[in-house]
């Protein structure tokens, strides 16, 4: 197949025409990119912190809140997207619901599994406010997968395209996987260097 050919397919299975595509594909991307970057910030000069009077927590309660409703928004600008793109089928007809609907619950799992074991905090970037976990945990799902929750939120991506017959979702899907793994790429090493540092301390206390 040529690079026409290959253009012309792809032309008929995403409308690059459409604005509630890059609409989407934005709104994806803001989330990672400033959770991190505003995390960031927060571990070097604790703006949230001061502007809720000092006290972490709080300042953490509210930057998760923010995350959970940004992250509702992203959602329902990607189904939006998706009911303007070309409709197609993509399973047979006998795997079309069961598939999307299992993908979705099994990610879904991950996801509220991944929150409840890391509570709040720990699930929003609790680390750079200063509130660190006591020990890593290991239970599910993280005894599955190292990034349960990305994970899971990829596959939920996934099989809302499915759900919908759209073969655009799936692309977009891929786009999401990418950006996780280059976010991850800055926040792991980041994550590990501020447990690092506390080890460091508290060896250098009980010396």
């Amino acid at each position: 197949m040529d690079s026409k050919s290959l253009v012309t397919q792809f032309q008929s299975l995403v409308d690059v025409n459409k604005t509630s595509l890059y609409i989407s594909l934005l709104s994806i991307a803001f989330n990672p990119t400033a959770w991190n970057i505003v995390a960031r910030n927060e571990y070097k000069n604790k703006t949230i912190t001061r502007i809720f009077g000092g006290n972490a927590r709080y300042g953490c309660y509210f930057l998760a809140l923010s995350i959970f409703s940004f992250g509702m928004l992203r959602d329902s600008l990607y189904r939006q997207a998706l009911l303007e793109q070309p409709q197609q089928a993509i399973l047979p007809k006998e795997y079309a619901t069961i598939v999307p609907v299992v993908l979705f619950v099994i990610g879904q799992i991950f996801v509220v599994t991944s929150t409840w074991a890391l509570g709040i905090t720990g699930t929003f970037l609790g680390d750079y406010f200063g509130i660190l976990m006591d020990q890593r945990v290991e239970g599910f799902p993280f005894n599955v997968l190292r990034d349960p929750m990305y994970v899971g939120s990829t596959m939920c991506f996934a099989a809302t395209a499915l759900w919908y017959e759209r073969p655009a979702g799936l692309f977009i899907t891929l786009y999401v996987y990418i950006l996780y793994v280059i976010a991850l790429r800055f926040e792991g090493p980041f994550t590990d260097m501020i447990y690092s540092r506390r080890a460091e301390k508290a060896k250098a206390k009980a010396l």
